[in-house]
């Protein structure tokens, strides 16, 4: 059976890729062994780690100040290891709050450093992204740049006179960014970048002098980047899968993808903006194009839809249990076909058909 997955992560990954993994599962580059089973020491794991990062490099035009790291523990680690290397003079970290993720990352960090919050769209149920001038003095400031519960983005990049980090992780390889204007950039896989397990770290490489002496040696960015992400074994099959996805990205073209991201989200806005049954509740000028949430307004018959789209084969448009309704995830491996089905599917619920 085929089905149009609309999940916030683990995601949807390109079939091309799939069917690549499936074709060296058992027995990568004619070495008789598995991915699964391939030493991270080994000259063929080495080839895989190395292209990785140059096609990142590439794509994403990274420059050579920066770090390229491959990490294990999901972002949600990032919410500690932050605070923990960089956090080190003042003590002292700034978020813009924009919503759960947020207020997760700043709960983490409570727990080594001050927090303060220097902005946030609270007051407005997290339907937007604040538009108050920005001012620091912090060790860093925090951003979620796109909010995968609340369907919310950035558009612009905070201007401040200490280093930005900011999570990506349900947007990176969406669209274009300049990675030059932010000190950290981090991202789960799960949802543009491959499978679960494995997280990208893009940070400055002047910020490793930070890290105090005292912290673990896996906590420590500077480790990771000394021993360029093999310090320990790795996460190996998410970086090869990851692998593949750029392979992919580089084939179909990045600004297709753009493209077509936007294209997509666009098609879905219009149809929930002309819905008098469905509505989206963000600023038309911080619309996410990853994470579109959507509702009735009714509990009952927001059930109703989901149940009734999944009997058309479209699945995992439930909304976060902290939010409701429906949300619909359009990360870079979904195709216009899913999303054409879906407003197909909205369409005749709300002419009746149940």
């Amino acid at each position: 059976m085929t089905v149009f997955n609309f999940s916030a992560g683990p995601a949807v990954l390109p079939v091309p890729v799939l069917l690549k993994a499936q074709s060296e599962l058992l027995n990568y580059q004619g070495s008789g062994q598995s991915v699964l089973e391939l030493s991270h020491r080994s000259g063929l794991f080495e080839h895989i780690i190395e292209e990785t990062e140059s096609l990142l490099r590439e794509l994403l035009q990274i420059p050579d100040h920066y770090r390229v790291l491959f990490l294990q523990g999901g972002a949600t680690l990032q919410f500690s290891m932050l605070p923990l290397n960089l956090a080190t003079a003042r003590q002292r970290v700034d978020f813009i709050d924009t919503g759960s993720w947020s207020q997760k990352a700043m709960q983490d960090a409570e727990a080594f450093v001050q927090t303060n919050v220097i902005a946030s769209s609270k007051a407005d149920r997290y339907r937007s992204i604040p538009t108050d001038v920005i001012r620091s003095d912090a060790d860093y400031l925090h951003i979620t740049w796109n909010n995968t519960l609340e369907g919310t983005t950035f558009t612009s990049v905070p201007t401040v006179d200490v280093p930005l980090v900011a999570d990506f992780s349900s947007s990176i390889l969406s669209e274009p960014i300049d990675v030059s204007q932010f000190d950290v950039i981090y991202a789960g896989a799960q949802k543009n970048l491959g499978s679960a397990g494995m997280t990208l770290v893009i940070i400055k490489e002047d910020l490793l002098q930070r890290t105090p002496d005292r912290l673990g040696s896996y906590l420590r960015y500077d480790t990771h980047a000394a021993h360029h992400s093999l310090y320990n074994t790795p996460p190996t099959y998410s970086i090869y899968l990851t692998k593949l996805i750029l392979e992919w990205i580089k084939e179909q073209g990045f600004d297709t993808i753009i493209e077509r991201n936007r294209q997509q989200a666009a098609s879905l806005y219009a149809y929930l903006d002309q819905s008098t049954l469905f509505s989206n509740p963000v600023a038309v000028q911080d619309r996410s194009r990853m994470n579109i949430p959507f509702t009735t307004g009714e509990t009952e018959l927001d059930e109703q839809f989901l149940q009734f789209a999944e009997r058309h084969q479209l699945v995992n448009l439930k909304g976060h249990r902290s939010v409701g309704g429906m949300r619909a995830s359009l990360y870079n491996a979904m195709p216009t076909a899913g999303v054409d089905a879906l407003i197909a599917i909205l369409e005749r619920f709300e002419q009746g058909e149940r």
